[in-house]
């Protein structure tokens, strides 16, 4: 029961806001956070897409090592961690099972075990990158780039909102909890509450959205009268507003290892065929 409450605990909706809001902005002091974003975005080229087209086994247990490192110095939200290894564990049993269903046998684990590493590696790549930038460094970096103002603008917007969306939506469910009657009897194997519950969460999305449009209508007309819109497309503004960004030391040196320890991963496996 100590355990069970503890979990209900980590699970909940302020701890998950809690989480989210230490994600997006909680994390500026690590090494990688200093790092430049174009540098980050750079990094994450690599080892968001290259793994796909790897098949040797031992250059994938180092990536997935180094991306294991690169994970912890980057302070990665526990919760985050939860959520990918119930999702890889989701992912591998219904392909094993699917896999059995259709006539396989037990040489399908090898393969499957090699998707598992590569989705594992890019899951862990990605949440280093976007973990290590805060909104506005990753609106920044995007706008450096050579995205629109707008598309920069409303992802680091989206970050933002995403813990007040939340928070609305589970004052909408308790609404709804409260305004309805709830099963009497939970039925066989709780199929009463479960339906009553999906049913409530499906309904307060309706007026999460709604409120949301008028949210986002809020805040464009207060975009418009600041003059943001002129803002994000002016040579001049653009170069003020990201006089800051620069390749520094430390990017070069994060990149040249990195660059050393994928050759030195390649130059092992070719070794030992």
């Amino acid at each position: 029961m100590d355990y069970t409450r503890k979990l209900s605990e980590k699970l909940s909706v302020e701890q998950v806001k809690i989480e989210l809001l230490n994600t997006a902005y909680g994390n500026s002091h690590t090494f990688l956070a200093k790092l430049d974003p174009r540098t980050l975005f750079i990094w994450y080229l690599f080892f968001g897409v290259v793994p796909w087209f790897i098949h040797n086994e031992t250059i994938l247990v180092g990536l997935l090592l180094f991306m294991v490192v690169t994970t912890v110095m980057s302070k990665v939200s526990p919760l985050l961690i939860m959520i990918l290894c119930l999702g890889l564990l989701g992912q591998g049993g219904y392909l094993l099972i699917a896999s059995w269903f259709f006539g396989g046998d037990l040489s399908v684990v090898v393969p499957l075990i090699i998707l598992t590493m590569k989705v594992s590696i890019i899951s862990l790549a990605s949440m280093t990158v976007f973990c290590s930038m805060d909104p506005e460094k990753l609106s920044n970096g995007l706008l450096r780039i050579g995205l629109p103002g707008q598309v920069s603008f409303c992802i680091a917007y989206g970050y933002r909102m995403l813990p007040s969306l939340l928070e609305e939506y589970h004052h909408v469910f308790l609404s709804f909890r409260l305004r309805g009657k709830a099963p009497e009897k939970h039925g066989f194997l709780y199929s009463r509450s479960i339906v009553y519950f999906s049913k409530i969460a499906v309904l307060s999305f309706y007026p999460l959205l709604l409120s949301t449009a008028k949210r986002a209508r809020t805040t464009v007309e207060a975009l418009e009268i600041k003059g943001s819109f002129y803002a994000f497309n002016h040579p001049d503004v653009k170069k003020i507003k990201l006089s800051h960004l620069a390749f520094r030391t430390r990017d070069y040196m994060f990149l040249l290892f990195s660059a050393l320890y994928v050759i030195t991963l390649f130059f092992i496996a070719n070794s030992s065929i």
